[in-house]
């Protein structure tokens, strides 16, 4: 009885099984220039905190702000590598705009959520990973998922403090110095430079 279809030769399926691989790549790749965008977002809004909480004399929270900017953009090179090693081009885009100027009191809530967020659609991508059947990927994910979490539970704590404990919490931190305890050289160091 004929149907109208035909089973494909070997040669069709090898070129159906490229093509599916390919649309697969491509689906990784999409998802890790999602998560790179939110992540330069992210470094761009965390120093802005930075500079803003330094301003304002609150040193400590400053140095925290600045070295999860640090974890940021680590994470950042992490998927711009990623995408790199799969043969795409990693995005300069950024997620969303900044938002300059945030009062002390309402930074810590802001990136609670920002942190809360990326972390559900995270978990999205690395799904998403596997399915298209990238466990490399996947672990990747995870793990950034995990270093998000800490970040996460940084931000929620400190929101918890000021919210209650007011000014005195944050009287406690102002006048503390900004020092972020590193040491890394930069490029003109490393040559030797000052």
């Amino acid at each position: 009885m004929e149907h109208g279809l035909s089973c494909p030769d070997n040669e069709e399926r090898k070129e159906m099984a490229e093509n599916s691989r390919e649309e697969r790549r491509q689906a990784v790749i999409e998802v890790l220039n999602e998560a790179r965008k939110m992540e330069l977002h992210a470094i761009v809004q965390y120093m802005n905190q930075h500079y803003g909480l330094d301003d304002m004399d609150y040193g400590e929270l400053a140095g925290k702000i600045k070295l999860i900017a640090i974890d940021e953009m680590k994470h950042a090179e992490d998927f711009a590598e990623r995408i790199k090693e799969l043969g795409g081009e990693p995005t300069t885009d950024r997620a969303a705009e900044v938002v300059p100027g945030q009062a002390v009191e309402k930074i810590f809530k802001f990136d609670s959520g920002l942190e809360d967020d990326t972390i559900d659609r995270y978990s999205k991508f690395e799904a998403v990973c596997r399915e298209n059947g990238d466990t490399i990927t996947a672990k990747l994910f995870e793990r950034i998922i995990d270093e998000e979490q800490i970040h996460l539970n940084y931000f929620d704590d400190i929101d918890d403090h000021i919210e209650k404990l007011g000014k005195n919490f944050l009287a406690r931190k102002a006048g503390t110095p900004s020092d972020t305890g590193l040491t890394i050289l930069g490029f003109v160091a490393q040559q030797g430079g000052e």
